[in-house]
């Protein structure tokens, strides 16, 4: 399995993100998650983006070449991953809402506190997070070289033709954008919602 290149990217975050379901992240450690549900946010265009504003300390990663992960303390209670898209400047990411453990199960049960349900290993950013080990020292990690070890690759499963697509969850603005994609009926999915599609 191959790291995905930078021209996977290198494009509007509305096009990847639904292409990121069934790509694979790997953790430095080896732990790694099927990703089953993702959300796009589109910088200067989105008001629920935390780039809407423009570049701060805290967001710069987002600002940087397509490729890297974002992260970042959401509420001051969990990490969440994103991968930076788009060109230089941009501000544009998909964050990484929940995956399907495939590798190194028991450890990411472990982080994870061994919940009562396997669906609780990674469905949700700050769990998914949580169970494949990524900390703010990951911020800025490469995922194309592998650089500090992390990386998304892709084992030969395709994204599902026809990704459920919803809003975007626990966001108070930009709240009709469908940008929120997973696999349809998916059990690892965070919050199997009412479908919605678009006109």
């Amino acid at each position: 399995m191959k790291a995905l290149p930078r021209s996977f990217y290198r494009r509007d975050p509305r096009v990847v993100a639904p292409e990121l379901l069934n790509k694979i992240i790997v953790a430095p450690d080896g732990r790694a998650g099927r990703i089953v549900e993702v959300e796009a946010y589109c910088g200067a265009e989105d008001p629920a983006a935390h780039t809407y504003h423009g570049k701060t300390v805290r967001n710069a990663t987002m600002f940087g070449p397509a490729g890297h992960l974002y992260v970042y303390l959401s509420y001051g209670i969990h990490l969440c991953a994103n991968t930076v898209c788009g060109e230089v400047g941009e501000g544009y990411g998909v964050l990484l809402r929940a995956i399907e453990p495939v590798q190194r199960v028991e450890a990411i049960r472990d982080a994870r506190g061994h919940p009562r349900q396997d669906r609780e290993l990674g469905s949700g950013p700050g769990r998914l997070a949580q169970g494949l080990g990524i900390t703010l020292e990951l911020n800025g990690a490469d995922l194309v070289t592998r650089d500090r070890g992390v990386w998304v690759g892709d084992d030969g499963t395709p994204p599902p033709r026809h990704p459920a697509s919803t809003p975007r969850i626990g966001i108070s603005k930009a709240t009709t954008h469908l940008w929120r994609w997973h696999v349809p009926d998916h059990r690892h999915v965070s919050r199997p919602p009412k479908r919605f599609m678009p006109d």
